[in-house]
């Protein structure tokens, strides 16, 4: 997906767990995990306002478009069948 989340990225520049931010916001450990591994398919504006609140950032410090190619080259990169 074109969409990377960096939520542990805010996480760790706020000396923050999982855990607490997902008491902070409302959701479940398990949700927040979901949208932070990047596997979530949507996010509601009231969830990344909250998130927003919490972590004293904007919505692209959690969120940014990367190209599919470039998505593609890494994984060929990280591939080991690349390197053989």
């Amino acid at each position: 997906m074109p969409i990377a989340v960096d939520i542990d990225v805010m996480l760790a520049r706020r000396k923050m767990s999982v855990g607490e931010l997902a008491d902070r916001v409302g959701i479940t450990p398990a949700n927040l995990a979901v949208l932070k591994n990047g596997r979530a398919k949507a996010v509601r504006f009231a969830t990344l306002a909250a998130l927003c609140e919490v972590l004293r950032c904007q919505p692209g410090d959690l969120l940014r478009w990367e190209a599919e190619d470039a998505q593609a080259h890494e994984l060929d990169r990280r591939s080991p069948a690349a390197s053989s």
